[in-house]
């Protein structure tokens, strides 16, 4: 799959096409008192329109019929600290999980381990090196339990890193959604984190249904794009299913007029990936797709989703969703409105541009 899609006659973008001044007081670092207490901001890109709301009022937005797919991915307990046999401190941010014992992370230490070296994480956890892969290791978990049981019990949440405080009891809850059920990610599905189960059940009472894909969300999505040209930046690569029953469900959906809505950036990812041929297939798979204004959007109508970094990947799947001057008015109005940023900000809730 081409790093990036876009339309033969669209100008060349750049990376400051999608910069913008954010003020720092406006990245949240804390979750709402509840979940459903975020501010929603509602673009109707093809109308022009923005309209300030809450998101306990997103059943108003609804109708029977509609779909809403949700990425029901769980983070895992991801980070970890340990030495090396030198005596070294190393830090470990597990990237994927590959089976029972082994795992691709990232490594931070004064000095690269080298494959066949002993690690000692969280003064218990033995573990080898077995090679190192671009930025990536792959590491051996010794013993016989298994790596998604032991890091539960000694690795700590990985938040994101513009989020500054200590993971605790709160995080541990609220950066997770309700709905999380395939452990695997290292990030959470963040637009996710708004619905509560009362949420769901007064959807559901309403005739809206729900489906499900799972993407395991990665650190890449954290990293910044280093290259003025976006078309030469290189996505990371993600694992995704998309169950057969999502895939019906998204047919009779459209077949009988509701409209299909992605919850977050991740489930669009997972099902614009899962249509790449053109047609909406049921399985499992491995995504770098990056998507670029002038991309074609094949499988929803609508986006629930944060607010994302400047210059970010996810700013520009959404320019792409809504159009390049839409997001740039929503966003100048999000800041002037004091809208709260990242992962445990406030929602938007977009239209696609036709």
């Amino acid at each position: 799959m081409p790093a990036s899609i876009k339309g033969s006659d669209a100008p060349p973008l750049t990376l400051a096409d999608f910069d913008f001044a954010l003020p720092d007081e406006l990245i949240a670092q804390f979750p709402a008192e509840q979940r459903r207490h975020s501010r929603l901001l509602y673009l109707d890109a093809p109308a022009n329109k923005l309209r300030d709301d809450f998101f306990r009022h997103l059943p108003v937005f609804l109708k029977a019929g509609d779909l809403l797919v949700f990425n029901n991915t769980r983070v895992i307990k991801a980070r970890l600290h340990g030495t090396k046999a030198s005596g070294g401190k190393i830090e470990v941010l597990v990237e994927r999980v590959l089976d029972a014992h082994h795992v691709l992370a990232h490594i931070r230490a004064s000095h690269s381990p080298q494959p066949g070296s002993a690690l000692l994480l969280e003064n218990c956890l033995a573990v080898t090196v077995i090679e190192k892969n671009g930025a990536l290791y792959r590491l051996r978990f010794e013993g016989d339990e298994s790596v998604l049981d032991l890091l539960e019990r000694h690795g700590s949440l990985p938040l994101p890193p513009y989020i500054t405080h200590t993971p605790d009891a709160v995080d541990e809850t609220r950066y997770q959604t309700v709905y999380a059920r395939e452990p695997g990610a290292v990030a959470a599905p963040t637009a996710g984190l708004h619905f509560d189960e009362a949420m769901l059940a007064e959807l559901e009472a309403m005739g809206v249904r729900t489906a499900y894909v799972t993407l395991h969300v990665g650190a890449g999505t954290f990293q910044p794009v280093r290259v003025d040209n976006i078309a030469e930046h290189q996505m990371h690569s993600e694992c995704y299913q998309v169950p057969q029953a999502t895939v019906d469900a998204i047919a009779r959906a459209k077949a009988e007029g509701g409209r299909v809505m992605a919850v977050g950036t991740t489930s669009l990812r997972a099902l614009e990936s899962a249509a790449a041929d053109g047609e909406l297939k049921a399985g499992y798979g491995e995504t770098s797709i990056f998507i670029t204004p002038g991309y074609r959007f094949r499988v929803v109508e609508r986006l629930l989703t944060n607010f994302h970094l400047p210059k970010s990947t996810l700013l520009m799947l959404v320019s792409a969703f809504a159009g390049m001057d839409n997001i740039r008015r929503a966003y100048q109005h999000a800041v002037e409105q004091r809208y709260r940023f990242f992962s445990y900000g406030d929602a938007m809730l977009i239209e696609r541009q036709s």
